[in-house]
């Protein structure tokens, strides 16, 4: 399949993004967007100030629908009136720290959310292929130096990782028990690694506190400096998740209808403290501060994911290393604050990403 192939299936067609006022669901609903899409979003309304998501304008180019997807009836009801072909799950509560102050949110959101997700998708005839987004977290993190395949255990430590494993529990288990045969929606499952990019002022957070620091002319601070994981552009999993959507909605589709990890090369995988000083240098000022104080909540040290399953079966790999995607984050902010409209900013690291992945010869820039 081609460039054109990827762009002719998006045209036109009917996507609902839930989560689509967060960081990820914002870039993602403004790349269907440009793709030709006619898009449909259904999460709670943004909780930073400033969001990407009104930095965009987003409410007034989709359809937008505030709704919290522990409320059962009204996204089921939100999925039947769009009539959606291709649904595209990221609601969550995505943060580790907050997960420990409000565990029974956390499960509700992430697993049970999930669940009135799949059953408003099961009851909805016109929904082709479905993609529900969990975490690398999801996985039995037992601080092994290779990365985890998608056959690994499902585990974790902390009740946002737990309950990001529980979710992928209740994928597989719909889609054995109710949405397979030739009829059936299509659904995977996408776990990708942690995320960085402009646009992102979520708590707890590395770039929201190196951005908040550099701006308040102080150091940027790190509890965990030695916590390494695998950074990648919100690009690089957004691009796997349509690229497998799209997939899924094929001829042979049935054959896609699993689990995916979609994260950076080896190379990428590295410490936040690294990151931190990346960040630094492409801005051109800060400096980082390792936190003393004591850790009291358990992090993860080591977590590196294993995506040749995506490189050999999807054709999928990353196109940015850790350097290219620090420096365009870093960058990215810093125009921002000197005045460079965010869609613009958006717009820009979008055609840069397509012209890197086409020059990475991914199957969907081929033309």
């Amino acid at each position: 399949m081609s460039a054109a192939d990827f762009a002719g299936f998006w045209s036109g067609r009917r996507v609902l993004v839930t989560g689509h006022t967060g960081f990820k669901g914002s870039w993602l609903s403004h790349w269907l967007l440009s793709e030709g899409a006619v898009v449909a979003g259904y999460a709670l309304a943004p909780d930073t100030e400033p969001s990407l998501f009104n930095l965009l304008g987003l409410a007034g180019r989709m359809t937008h629908q505030i709704g919290d997807v522990r409320d059962a009836t009204l996204l089921a009801k939100t999925v039947a009136d769009f009539r959606p072909e291709v649904v595209l799950h990221l609601a969550a509560q995505p943060l580790v720290r907050r997960s420990y102050a409000e565990p029974r949110l956390t499960w509700e959101t992430n697993v049970g959310g999930t669940v009135n997700l799949l059953e408003a998708v099961r009851a909805c005839p016109s929904v082709r292929s479905c993609v529900v987004v969990t975490t690398d977290k999801c996985y039995e993190n037992r601080e092994w130096v290779w990365g985890y395949r998608e056959d690994e255990a499902m585990g974790g430590h902390d009740p946002y990782s737990s309950s990001k494993g529980a979710a992928e529990l209740a994928v597989a288990s719909w889609r054995r028990s109710f949405l397979h045969g030739a009829s059936a929606c299509r659904l995977a499952s996408a776990r990708a690694g942690n995320v960085i990019g402009g646009g992102d002022w979520s708590a707890d957070r590395i770039v929201t506190d190196f951005v908040l620091a550099i701006r308040a002319g102080q150091p940027v601070r790190l509890r965990n400096p030695h916590a390494t994981r695998p950074w990648q552009h919100v690009l690089e999993p957004l691009s796997g998740y349509l690229h497998l959507a799209w997939k899924l909605a094929g001829d042979h589709g049935e054959d896609f209808a699993q689990a995916w990890n979609f994260g950076p090369a080896d190379a990428s995988v590295t410490t936040v403290e690294n990151l931190a000083r990346q960040l630094v240098a492409a801005w051109g000022a800060g400096a980082v501060e390792i936190d003393q104080s004591p850790k009291q909540l358990h992090e993860a040290t080591l977590l590196k994911l294993d995506c040749s399953k995506a490189a050999q079966r999807l054709g999928w790999h990353g196109s940015w290393d850790v350097a290219t995607t620090a420096e365009r984050t870093a960058l990215w902010y810093r125009a921002h604050y000197n005045g460079t409209a965010a869609r613009a900013l958006v717009d820009a690291d979008l055609a840069a990403f397509r012209a890197a992945a086409a020059s990475h010869h991914q199957p969907w820039t081929r033309a």
